[in-house]
Parts: structure tokens; C-alpha cells; sequence
């Protein structure tokens, strides 16, 4: 039986997000260290096609959100991906998904942590990576354990600070391309797209190998699932906040990157820190570098209150599924899974130790597990849609109140196209060890799911 608005919220959590606050959750999580700082490396890879990578992506990504959307607007609730997957497909996947989930955004939140210190290095070089990343994670975690309505507004204004950097920053941009202004009167024009080897100047090999970095910039809009749970009108905000963000963030990436590519050379962009803030500086804007870096700082910040927020609503999901040590399904009086956001916290202190031993390096290997992870939630997602329609048969497609478009098709496509993705990684080095991470996770999870079964038989499973 379908949840509607009027059903209660899960027991212990409240349902205070508003539609701005949904609008801004998904923002938040998409649009982080992917762009501002990973967009270096995507270019690197692609050049000025770069740009045909996030267009694909995005319209890969828009299908994958609207897989989510049909089940979460027939049933919302903090379960999201692992109660779908239950319901829908078998005990197993909603174990897998669920836990596969938590380490997505695990990998997630330790990439935006791993360059909070690079960030502040702008303006204080003597401060070790590690240091700022560690207040960065106590601060997070502290506002999490408040309340939902806490996390809600303090990821509005941090996603407010972001959309309106990014719409200041192309607009900024196309005034130096077209009159010059702060390059000396001397209009950029539009030729870096092509003078540099040409639009294609890593070929289309080059251009495929963009897209597994571009894919990972994407990651973190199917929030929006998680946060069904906690909406006080799912089925009206919910289809609006996924139509909406999808292509407001396309028209981001996009927009930013073209004006990025225009107003420097693609092969002159380094990877030490965000481009930028590097294309400002050298074009000598100082207080819009200064500006842009704050900007991406918040970024990073905001990028990582989303994943902490999802990491705690999952594993209070999983316990009450029985997937999970109850004692993570503990709700203090705010209304915050406070047991579940203190273990995600602490599991992510990981990335404070890597960025001390390894700051150089860790940023693109913890990306690249967190992108294999995204590819298994995306897939199943699609995959649990898929099985969803044939539980509820063609009456019931008939009566959704939000459709995937083009099911079964556009489903097939967006599973070819990540697989192609994975077999992409493989040809990647930095990306080649996230293959064999993501394999032995899944090993890992299907030995425990097996165990568990043995053990207790099949969970309970709720919407709540």
C-alpha cells in the first residue's frame, strides 16, 4: 500500500523540510568539490569537450532521478534506495542498497573534507590540510545532532551562497570574454574553446574518459530520496524539486564550465587547487578570486552537510529494518538519528588521517570509490524501478502520479551507459583500484546479508 502526505513520519523523525529546503538538499549535494575542484581534472581529460560529458551526463543522471521519483512519490520515506530495493526486488538488494548507500556518501563526505584544507591554504599556506579538515568535521556533525529543520536551513543558505557564486561567475565571466573588462580592455572572445588542439583535443577516447569524472559531479542529487521521508508534502514537492534541480544543475555545470574554457587555456589549468579560482587570480581579479574561494569552501562545507545528513537517515532506516545494530535507530529529542550521524561522523574521520599522510594524493582516490559506489546506487535504482512497475502492474503504472519517460527504454540505456562507464574506469589508473574496492565490497555485504539471514531469517521491513 502506497504512504501519502497525510501518513505519519517515520517514528522519531519530523517532517519539517520545506519545498526550499528540498530545492536546496539536492543542490547542496551535487554541486560540490565535482565542479569546483574536480572540474580540473575532467578537463584535463577531455578538453573543451567537456562540456558534451556533463550534457550526456546530466541527461543520464535526470533518468536516473526520475526511476527515484516515481517510487518516492508513491511511497516517500527515509528508507529511499534500501526500501525500494526490499519491497520491490528481495531482502537482499534492500540490504546491499541501503549499506551500499551509507558508503557512497561515506566516500562522498571524505572527498569534500580532503580539500577543505586546500581551500583555506589560500589565504593561510601554514595550515596543515588536516587541521581545517577536522574542525570542518566537528562543526558538521554538531549541527546534524540538533535538528532536521537545522540541517534544513543551514544547507539553504549554504546552497544559496553556491547558486548565486555560480550565476555571479558566469555573468562576471561572459562581461571579461565579450568587452575585457579586468584583462586590460582586451575581450577574451570565445577561441580557447578551439586554439588549444582544437574542441576535441584529446579525441573521443579523451572525451569518454571525462565522463567517469563528470559522473562523479553528478553524485549526490538522489538525496532527494532520503529526504522524502522528512517532507511535509512529498507528493507535490517531490516531482517539482526533481524536474527543477536536475536542469537548474545542468545549466550550472555547464555554464560554468564554458565560461571557465573560455576565459583560459583548457591544458593551462593545474589540479592543486580549484580552477577558479585559479583562472581569477591569473587573470588578475584578486577580489574575485578571493570571493570564488570562499565560495568553493562553502561548497565543499555544504557538500559534506548533505552527506553526513543522508549517512545518519540511513542507518537509522537500516536498523529499523533490522539491517543494522538497533542502537543506530536511537532518535534524540530534536528528531536526529543522533547514534547514526555520530558513527557516520566518526567513520569519516578516516579521510583527517589520509589527508595527513597522504594530502597529494587522496582526494582522487577516494573520488574514484565514491563514483564506483554512485554506479551501484544509480544501477539499482533503475534496476528496483524496473521491478517496482512489474509489482504494481500496468493498472498501477497507470495511476502514478510521476513517470520515468520512455520506461522501459530510457531504463536499458541508462544501465548500458553505466556499465560502459565502469569499463571506462578500468583504463583510468586512479580509478582502476576502485574496481577491485567496489567488487570486494560487495562481496563483503552479499557475506553479511547471507549471515544475517542464517542467523535471524528475513528482517522486518517497514516504511518507517
Amino acid at each position: 500500500m502506497s504512504t501519502t502526505a497525510a501518513d505519519p513520519a517515520p517514528a522519531g523523525l519530523r517532517r519539517s523540510l520545506r519545498n526550499r529546503h528540498i530545492q536546496m538538499i539536492a543542490l547542496g549535494g551535487a554541486i560540490g568539490t565535482g565542479l569546483f575542484y574536480g572540474s580540473a581534472e575532467s578537463i584535463g581529460q577531455a578538453g573543451p569537450a567537456i562540456l558534451l560529458c556533463y550534457i550526456v551526463g546530466g541527461a543520464i543522471i535526470f533518468l536516473v532521478m526520475r526511476a527515484l521519483g516515481e517510487m518516492s512519490v508513491d511511497t516517500p520515506t527515509s528508507g529511499a534506495f534500501s526500501f525500494y530495493a526490499y519491497k520491490n526486488w528481495s531482502p537482499r538488494a534492500g540490504f546491499i542498497s541501503g549499506w551500499n548507500y551509507w558508503f557512497n556518501y561515506i566516500a562522498v563526505s571524505m572527498a569534500e573534507l580532503t580539500v577543505v584544507g586546500k581551500y583555506i591554504q589560500f589565504w593561510l599556506p601554514g595550515v596543515p590540510q588536516w587541521v581545517t579538515a577536522a574542525v570542518c568535521l566537528v562543526a558538521i556533525t554538531a549541527i546534524n545532532l540538533i535538528s532536521v529543520k537545522a540541517y534544513g536551513e543551514s544547507e539553504f543558505w549554504f546552497a544559496i551562497v553556491k547558486v548565486v557564486a555560480i550565476i555571479a561567475m558566469i555573468v562576471l565571466g561572459l562581461v571579461i570574454i565579450l568587452t575585457g573588462f579586468g584583462n586590460g580592455g582586451h575581450p577574451i572572445g570565445f577561441s580557447n574553446l578551439w586554439k588549444n588542439g582544437g574542441f576535441f583535443p584529446m579525441g573521443v577516447t579523451g572525451m569518454l574518459m571525462g565522463l567517469v569524472v563528470v559522473m562523479f559531479s553528478f553524485g549526490g542529487v538522489e538525496l532527494i530520496g532520503i529526504a522524502a521521508g522528512e517532507t511535509d508534502d512529498p507528493k507535490k514537492t517531490i516531482p517539482k524539486a526533481i524536474t527543477q534541480v536536475v536542469y537548474r544543475i545542468l545549466i550550472f555545470y555547464v555554464g560554468a564550465v564554458f565560461v571557465m574554457l573560455c576565459l583560459f587555456p583548457w591544458n593551462q589549468l593545474g589540479t592543486s587547487e580549484s580552477p577558479f579560482v585559479v583562472i581569477f587570480h591569473k587573470i588578475g581579479i584578486g577580489s574575485a578570486a578571493t570571493i570564488l574561494n570562499i565560495v568553493v569552501l562553502t561548497a565543499a562545507i555544504s557538500a559534506y552537510n548533505s552527506g553526513l545528513y543522508s549517512n545518519g537517515r540511513m542507518l537509522y532506516s537500516l536498523a529499523r529494518q533490522r539491517n543494522a545494530p538497533a542502537v543506530l535507530g536511537r532518535v534524540n529529542r530534536f528528531g536526529s538519528p543522533y547514534v547514526g550521524v555520530l558513527v557516520s561522523s566518526c567513520v569519516t574521520a578516516i579521510a583527517v588521517v589520509l589527508t595527513y599522510l597522504f594530502p597529494d594524493t587522496v582526494f582522487l582516490y577516494v573520488i574514484s570509490i565514491a563514483l564506483i559506489a554512485g554506479i551501484i546506487n544509480w544501477t539499482m535504482i533503475v534496476i528496483t524501478d524496473i521491478k517496482f512497475r512489474k509489482r504494481i502492474g500496468p493498472e498501477g503504472v497507470r495511476k502514478l502520479a510521476f513517470r520515468m519517460p520512455g520506461h522501459p527504454v530510457t531504463s536499458y540505456v541508462v544501465i548500458a551507459f553505466l556499465a560502459m562507464v565502469v569499463v571506462l574506469m578500468g583504463f583510468m589508473p586512479n580509478y582502476r583500484i576502485s574496481l577491485i574496492v567496489g567488487a570486494v565490497w560487495l562481496a563483503v555485504l552479499w557475506f553479511f546479508d547471507w549471515l544475517l539471514t542464517r542467523r535471524h531469517g528475513v528482517r522486518h521491513i517497514s516504511a518507517e
